[in-house]
């Protein structure tokens, strides 16, 4: 694998987050688990993930720009989220990953990085 900065740059910055983004939320929207937490109309939720995804994986500070600091647990606290809605997040993300073609050890490096934050959100244990 070619020797990056960042994973942001790792998945082709903005262009990549894009993909990851829009292959991601169908999947979410779908899953019986995740899809009642979200609105009907996903795509504000979009703009936002793609401009924190940006800054989580090392890209510019769209999201602290635009919102402030992320504060995601915080962000998060409205919504019962368990161990089994973190790992169906991870999961709705792998196949996303998948879906995009990103290369297998990619895609172990951006689970990675994104399994503390989706298990940091959990706030119940129903």
């Amino acid at each position: 694998m070619k020797s990056y900065i960042t994973i942001y740059e790792a998945i082709g910055e903005a262009a990549g987050v894009r993909r990851i983004v829009e292959a991601f939320y169908p999947k979410v929207q779908r899953d019986p688990l995740l899809g009642p937490l979200f609105p009907e109309d996903i795509h504000p939720v979009m703009e936002k993930q793609m401009l924190f995804l940006t800054q989580f994986f090392g890209g510019p500070q769209l999201y602290s720009d635009e919102y402030g600091h992320p504060m995601m647990r915080a962000r998060h606290m409205p919504f019962p989220i368990t161990v089994a809605h973190a790992g169906a997040w991870l999961g709705c993300m792998r196949e996303a990953l998948e879906e995009i073609g990103m290369p297998e050890e990619l895609r172990d490096v951006v689970l990675e990085r994104l399994s503390g934050p989706a298990h940091h959100f959990v706030n119940t244990e129903q």
